[in-house]
């Protein structure tokens, strides 16, 4: 299967050595480039990319806005790009509906991967990016917890737990002995009680709530 993409970025050079870079795989093709979050949305409606690269400082309009327009009017998803130092946007992006993010230094086989990670439907969180949002989350007091939780039955909330710590479905399904099948269908429903596009909305929520803290399970 092929992999469409668009790359959204407003500096030249970023968007030049990403399409070259992508541009040497056989299954990603680019569709095209934006250099704002105007541009972004209007090829997202006009191309329908599988995958939208999206940085989030841009002109006219930054990439959450457009992240929350693309992800609400198309089936594209979004991978936020962002620099070594935490976005202040990132968090506000992965709950405007992006799939993810990468650093942009991150090495070419991993932004490769990732696209491919969020063209399946899945979600991506850098591990490094990951501990510098979870940091945030440290930070601020838990807000009130959103009654779709008490929704999820023990083991939903088991799962949930095991997710917002970064688990795959193999691991949760090795922790909590049951298969990983079991596992994926634990997670659909997780994702359907609490309204949530992917598994990183669902984690997002979860420390947001206060049900998870770092550390902790």
């Amino acid at each position: 299967m092929t992999v469409s993409v668009v790359i959204a970025d407003d500096q030249l050079l970023v968007r030049a050595g990403f399409t070259k870079l992508l541009d040497s795989e056989p299954d990603i093709s680019v569709l095209g480039q934006a250099s704002d979050g105007v541009e972004a949305v209007a090829q997202a409606r006009r191309l329908r990319p599988q995958v939208m690269l999206m940085d989030i400082r841009m002109p006219r309009l930054d990439g959450l806005e457009a992240t929350r327009l693309i992800t609400r009017e198309t089936g594209t998803q979004v991978l936020i790009l962002t620099t070594y130092d935490l976005d202040e946007y990132v968090f506000d992006a992965l709950r405007a509906g992006a799939s993810g993010f990468l650093l942009k230094d991150s090495p070419p086989d991993s932004l490769i991967a990732g696209i491919f990670t969020v063209a399946r439907g899945d979600a991506l969180l850098a591990p490094s990016v990951t501990r510098r949002l979870i940091a945030e989350f440290v930070a601020r007091p838990p807000a009130a917890r959103p009654p779709q939780l008490r929704e999820l039955s023990p083991r939903e909330t088991e799962v949930l737990i095991h997710l917002a710590h970064g688990e795959s479905n193999r691991e949760i399904a090795a922790g909590i002995f049951v298969g990983e099948t079991t596992v994926k269908t634990h997670v659909s429903s997780i994702l359907a009680k609490l309204g949530c596009r992917d598994r990183v909305q669902a984690v997002v929520l979860a420390y947001e709530a206060g049900l998870v803290r770092p550390g902790v399970l």
